[in-house]
């Protein structure tokens, strides 16, 4: 079955595709639901089911040339700014259980008062305007903040890292490798990164970095570039996916108004409000693996060596695991959702980030009575991996 005569061109480089995807996913799991684009070199598994497969099955589909589409970010140096979500077995569970023994839950736990008292200083100055853009001045500093913190980042840092941040992952239109800009912001931070691993060698303090400078597992100790990646990933992976999450939930419940009710008159809707947007509209839309061998699906073969795509997005919406996916609804069971990936790789700071975007909903909901947002002037930004807003103009009413 060749798919391109029956789906529409998918491309994650595609505007369009950032700006909706939904509509070309339902037609891929329908006609094509293993899809092959020539032109890009890929193809894209569709199906929740075989998404879950696919990421259980680390022998075929192999991780260790990254998890993007970009050139420059495919290949063995992948690992270099990607950590352990660009390795395979045993290479991967031996760095994740290094970095797991500093990265606890209790650490990610002990962290919520201040990700209470970090929300409630942005929002003072927020609420007190009644107007700000949700995105710059609340949904991007918390995560930063929080993300900062358990590293260890001087505060006066960490306005310049989310601006390298954003430009790591932003790509312009047309564009389909890392831009000059991205690769030197990427530089920056790597260079930053591991100056902090040298200061902390000198001088440890309480915080992650310094935890993971000591953790040794049989005898083995993280490398300085071994810590560094995992600095970088958790600045720009883990820290940008928080702040799309946020902006997302904030969007679509503005969007659905009977189930903004919901949070807005009940608390304990929050944590559901939090899931349903992971499923509905999740910040990673896609992964990317590598054929470690010839691979049959749906008649067709991918032949070993070729990159494939599990859009974490389309199984999300997929009708086979979830009644009416179109439908946003909090009341739903979001149990199978694929957000945070699904076995080994299954993303280790999903605690942190469900900890993050619960605290901050429920700071504001305490002070917000209800909200409007200026979709005109809203932006999306435009990455191949990450979906979410730049800009969300907010206009409050209060308690």
């Amino acid at each position: 079955m060749r798919t391109e005569a029956i789906a529409p061109a998918y491309d994650p480089y595609d505007y369009a595709i950032h700006e909706d995807p939904y509509p070309s996913y339902a037609v891929l799991r329908e006609h094509a639901p293993l899809f092959r684009n020539e032109e890009r070199g890929f193809w894209a598994i569709s199906r929740h089911a075989d998404v879950v497969a696919a990421f259980r099955d680390h022998e075929r589909f192999s991780s260790a040339d990254g998890v993007s589409l970009d050139p420059a970010a495919t290949g063995p140096q992948a690992a270099r700014v990607m950590s352990f979500l660009a390795m395979d077995e045993p290479r991967h569970g031996e760095l994740r259980r290094l970095v797991s023994r500093g990265f606890t839950p209790r650490r990610v736990h002990d962290l919520e008062p201040r990700v209470r008292a970090m929300t409630d200083r942005h929002l003072a100055p927020l609420i007190e305007a009644g107007r700000f853009d949700f995105i710059e001045d609340l949904a991007a500093k918390v995560p930063m903040d929080v993300v900062s913190e358990l590293l260890g980042v001087p505060e006066a840092d960490r306005a310049e890292l989310q601006r390298l941040a954003d430009v790591v992952v932003h790509r312009e239109d047309g564009v389909y490798d890392v831009p000059p800009a991205a690769a030197s912001a990427s530089i920056e931070l790597a260079v930053y990164y591991l100056d902090l691993i040298a200061q902390r060698r000198k001088r440890p303090l309480d915080d992650l970095t310094s935890a993971l400078l000591t953790v040794e597992v049989d005898g083995e100790r993280l490398s300085d570039d071994d810590i560094g990646a995992f600095l970088f990933l958790m600045v720009v992976a883990g820290n940008e996916t928080t702040t799309k999450l946020l902006g997302h939930c904030w969007y679509w419940g503005w969007k659905h108004a009977d189930q903004l009710a919901k949070p807005l008159t009940d608390r304990a809707a929050v944590v559901p409000w939090v899931e349903e947007t992971l499923r509905y509209d999740a910040s990673t839309q896609m992964l990317a693996r590598t054929a470690a061998t010839d691979i049959a699906m749906y008649g067709e073969t991918i032949p070993a060596g070729d990159r494939v795509l599990l859009l974490l997005g389309s199984g999300n919406r997929d009708e086979r695991v979830f009644a009416d996916p179109d439908v946003y609804n909090l009341d739903r069971d979001t149990t199978e959702l694929l957000s945070f990936g699904s076995g080994r790789h299954f993303c280790l700071g999903a605690s942190l980030a469900r900890l993050e975007t619960t605290v901050v909903l429920e700071q504001l909901l305490t002070r917000v009575a209800s909200y409007d947002i200026d979709e005109a002037s809203s932006r999306r930004v435009h990455s191949v991996n990450v979906r979410g807003f730049a800009r969300l103009p907010t206009t409050v009413t209060l308690r």
